[in-house]
């Protein structure tokens, strides 16, 4: 498939409303589209920085009333880019978003990242906008 692209990551959440406000008032993402199936019993919400025909994005699924789930141990995290990873930990911070690593330098490099924790637990990787494509070593 060369021609393919990424469309979007999909999360499972226990509460659709403070997964949406974290994702767009905290990461400062914005809701594009929701759809839901009353028949099946789900809702699904799609943000992103951009539209979908621009960019990836991330579909938050809520299956009426699963309110938890075990997110096992092959979960990484989704990785975005910003411009001033310090401020925007600090912003972060102060919307009442959880920093579980500080933004600096990775360990045996010099590319800075940091880490942030949804509602439901799912980590998110900060990386420098300069440093996200040359690799965690550089």
């Amino acid at each position: 498939m060369p021609n393919g692209r990424i469309l979007h990551t999909m999360l499972r959440v226990g509460n659709l409303e403070q997964s949406i406000h974290f994702y767009t008032h905290i990461m400062g993402m914005k809701l594009l589209r929701t759809n839901e199936n009353k028949q099946y019993k789900y809702t699904l919400a799609f943000l992103g920085y951009s539209d979908e025909s621009e960019g990836a994005v991330i579909e938050l699924t809520y299956n009426w009333g699963t309110e938890e789930y075990d997110l096992g141990n092959a979960y990484g995290h989704i990785a975005i880019g910003v411009e001033n990873i310090y401020a925007t930990c600090d912003d972060i911070r102060a919307s009442g978003g959880i920093i579980t690593r500080e933004p600096g330098p990775v360990k045996g490099g010099t590319t800075e990242i940091a880490f942030v924790k949804d509602p439901d637990g799912y980590a998110i990787e900060l990386i420098q906008n300069k440093h996200a494509s040359l690799g965690l070593g550089k």
